[in-house]
C-alpha cells in the first residue's frame, strides 16, 4: 500500500464514523418531522419512509390540532416565560460570581469555591422535597418564581465553575493596564471581562436554555399540571397519557418541543464549543 493510501485510511475512518453518528442522530429527528405532517391513517398503517415516495399526502392539521384544540400554544408561551428569565438570571449571577472567584483575592475564597464544586455532586432529586416544603411555606408553589429560583439554584454551581475557569485565565495585564488608566472595578468587569467572556457566557446560556426548555421533573414538582403555568414538556407528557393512540398529535407536539432547542443550539454552536473549551488550556 502506498504512503498516500496509508494517510487516507485514518481520515476515511474518521469521516465514516462522523457520518454514522450523524445518521444515528438525524434519522429519528427526520422520522419525527415527516410523521408530524402525515394523516393519522397513514401513520398507523405504513412506515414514515413511505411518505417520501409519491403520491405525497402531507397535512398541517396535526399542528393546527396541537396549537388550538389541545392548547399547546399557551404551554409554548409558558415554556418561554420560564426558560428566558432563568437563562438570563443564571448568566448574570454566574458571571459576577465567576469573576469574583477568578479575579479577586479574599479570605476563604478557595474554601467557598470548594463548596460550590461540592454542590455539583448533590443529586437534584435529593433537594425536591425540602425545597418544595420551603416554597410551600413561602406560598409560591405553582407560580413561575418557584421554578425560576429552583432552576437558577440548580444551574449556578456548574455555571460558576465554567466562568471562574475562564476569568482566571484572562491575562492579568489587561486588568492592570485598565486600572492604571483609572477604570473602576465595575468598568473592569463590564468593559473588559464580559466582552472577553462572550463565548463562555454563550455556552452557559445555551446549556441552561436547553436544560430548562426540556425539563419535565422540576416543572412538574414546583408548578404542577395547571394549564395556566404548565410548560410544553408537561403538556406533551399529558398528551402521551391521555392520547396514547393519537400518534399524529404526539409527533407534532414533540417536534414543536424539540425544534426550539435545536434552533438555539445551531445558532450559537460556534460560541458553545469555544465557551466549553474556555479555560481548559492557557
Amino acid at each position: 500500500m502506498s504512503k498516500n493510501g496509508s494517510r487516507w485510511l485514518p481520515a476515511l475512518g474518521k469521516h465514516a464514523a462522523l457520518i454514522l453518528l450523524m445518521a444515528i442522530w438525524i434519522v429519528p429527528v427526520l422520522s419525527l418531522l415527516i410523521s408530524s405532517f402525515r394523516p393519522a391513517y397513514d401513520i398507523t398503517n405504513s412506515g414514515w419512509w413511505t411518505a417520501i415516495l409519491p403520491p405525497y399526502q402531507f397535512t398541517l392539521d396535526n399542528y393546527e390540532s396541537v396549537m388550538t384544540r389541545n392548547g399547546i400554544g399557551r404551554n409554548f408561551l409558558n415554556s418561554a416565560a420560564i426558560t428566558i428569565p432563568v437563562t438570563l438570571i443564571t448568566v448574570a449571577v454566574a458571571a459576577v460570581a465567576g469573576y469574583v472567584f477568578g479575579r479577586w483575592k479574599f479570605a476563604a475564597r478557595e474554601w467557598l469555591f470548594v463548596i460550590v464544586l461540592a454542590l455539583l455532586s448533590v443529586p437534584l432529586q435529593m433537594t425536591l422535597v425540602p425545597v418544595l416544603q420551603m416554597f410551600s411555606n413561602l406560598g409560591i408553589v405553582g407560580t413561575f418564581p418557584a421554578v425560576w429560583i429552583a432552576h437558577v439554584g440548580y444551574a449556578l454551581p456548574f455555571s460558576i465553575y465554567l466562568l471562574r475557569n475562564f476569568f482566571a485565565n484572562v491575562p492579568e495585564e489587561l486588568f492592570e493596564s485598565a486600572a492604571i488608566d483609572g477604570a473602576s472595578e465595575m468598568q473592569l468587569f463590564l468593559r473588559i471581562a464580559v466582552p472577553l467572556a462572550g463565548p463562555a457566557l454563550a455556552a452557559v446560556a445555551v446549556f441552561q436554555f436547553m436544560f430548562v426548555w426540556n425539563d419535565l421533573l422540576v416543572s412538574l414538582i414546583y408548578l404542577g399540571g395547571s394549564p395556566d403555568v404548565a410548560p410544553l414538556t408537561v403538556a406533551v407528557s399529558n398528551l402521551v397519557n391521555s392520547r396514547g393512540e393519537g400518534w399524529e398529535v404526539l409527533t407534532a407536539a414533540a417536534f414543536i418541543l424539540m425544534s426550539v432547542p435545536i434552533i438555539v443550539f445551531f445558532s450559537l454552536q460556534r460560541f458553545f464549543v469555544r465557551g466549553m473549551l474556555a479555560g481548559a488550556i492557557k
